[in-house]
């Protein structure tokens, strides 16, 4: 039933559908160029909306929230980071370097805002906590990321550019900033157009998937990756997998959360961000080598979506402490 639910999802729908577009037609030569500036176009959108959905407010409040969002950060872009470091360097010499090294920037990155939110729901976390701390991951991942992604070794093949900064600050920063100016005018226009904003959202991810992954077919995406190879990268990804959520869930209980709140760092510090790695790959790595390095995050993305189901129900069904006999509620406003 999980696995159903799963394939119904319209994220995963549209990446299977930019990676088979990859696979079938991909973006070369010229037409890379102009698929590279669509994408870099749509990235903008995307961080654009994105200023104008996150409201001041609450991350002014989740920044007050120290005891909770401090841990969390040293988790996510600490703990996380280094434990993709330990992954990547394991997988080196059995995987092309920049497979490997996409394990590195799968732990260098913040956590995903929509699924971690709906899965703390649905076990009956904190909502509130949940939505202002992985928002605050993600506005702190664009800055932090990629200094994280370099200090810890990030270079070779997938190396980065002087010139990252600019694209960086040009195409992520900026309107991100230009959104936040423009979010009292605008509130009417987000609050009116939340479903067409979500479905943006998903086209733009699928936009860079299918640019990032047209430059891997084009290197040789099946010729480089035999049957032993998805192998280790697919156990590599559920390692991972169990890393993050035994210890973000490990961690919590270590800082004494209660356990609503406890269910919200478990969320919020498990599951990474396909919205953000996948445009940010392709303004940060060649198109040669993007694709590789985001296969990592899109094999997790889907797992962290089948693990999640099942786990919002056993931990929804689970008595709360100081409740006789009851359970946590389905879903929580």
């Amino acid at each position: 039933m999980a696995l159903a639910s799963i394939a119904r999802d319209p994220m995963i729908r549209f990446l299977a559908i930019a990676i088979a577009a990859a696979a079938l037609v991909p973006a070369t030569g010229s037409a890379r160029e102009i698929a590279q500036q669509i994408a870099n176009g749509a990235i903008f959108l995307l961080f654009l909306l994105n200023g104008l959905r996150i409201d001041r407010q609450d991350i002014l409040a989740g920044i007050a929230n120290w005891r909770f969002l401090l841990p969390l950060v040293l988790w996510v872009f600490g703990a996380m980071a280094i434990a993709g470091l330990g992954l990547s360097l394991a997988a080196n010499s059995a995987l092309p370097a920049v497979v490997a090294l996409g394990f590195l920037y799968l732990g260098a990155l913040p956590s995903t805002v929509q699924s971690a939110t709906s899965y703390t729901s649905l076990s009956g976390g904190t909502v509130a906590l949940s939505v202002v701390s992985a928002a605050l991951l993600n506005i702190i991942g664009v800055f932090v990321t990629v200094p994280i992604f370099l200090a810890l070794g990030g270079s070779g093949e997938g190396a980065v550019g002087n010139e990252v900064i600019v694209k960086i600050l040009t195409i992520l920063v900026l309107p991100f900033a230009i959104g936040q100016v423009f979010q009292k005018p605008a509130a009417r226009f987000t609050a009116g157009n939340r479903q067409r904003i979500v479905w943006i959202d998903r086209f733009v991810i699928a936009v860079a998937v299918y640019v990032a992954f047209s430059g891997a077919v084009e290197q040789g995406l099946w010729s480089r990756m035999d049957g032993s190879g998805w192998t280790i990268v697919l156990a590599l990804v559920g390692l991972f997998l169990a890393i993050g959520h035994l210890g973000a869930w490990a961690a919590g209980g270590m800082l004494g959360l209660r356990r609503e709140d406890r269910i919200a760092f478990l969320f919020a510090g498990a599951q990474k961000s396909a919205a953000v790695g996948a445009p940010l790959a392709t303004i940060l790595f060649p198109p040669a080598v993007a694709g590789f390095i985001v296969m990592p995050l899109l094999l997790y993305h889907l797992f962290q979506l089948v693990l999640a189901a099942p786990l919002s129900t056993r931990l929804a069904r689970q008595p709360r402490p100081g409740c006789d006999g009851c359970t946590a509620p389905t879903t929580r406003s």
